[in-house]
């Protein structure tokens, strides 16, 4: 599983056309993130701040790294 889609998917718990609208950004960009992509830094910002907004508890290295209990 993908960093991003690990956040869409366990975090946000919304499809892909719900996470493109929290980031300000299209489905397949969303998709081509999951892809392998990586988000630019105002879109990582985008995402935290969609978290904020939700009172969403956030980890920045999620980003980076799919926690090893949803890694399988």
């Amino acid at each position: 599983m993908s960093a991003i889609r690990h956040i869409r998917t366990n975090v946000f718990k919304v499809n892909q056309t719900g996470f493109a609208t929290l980031a300000g950004v299209t489905q397949a960009t969303v998709s081509r993130w999951e892809a392998g992509g990586s988000p630019s830094l105002d879109e990582m910002q985008a995402i935290r701040k969609a978290a904020a907004e939700r009172d969403i508890e956030w980890n920045d290295a999620w980003f980076f790294e799919v926690p090893s209990e949803t890694a399988a």
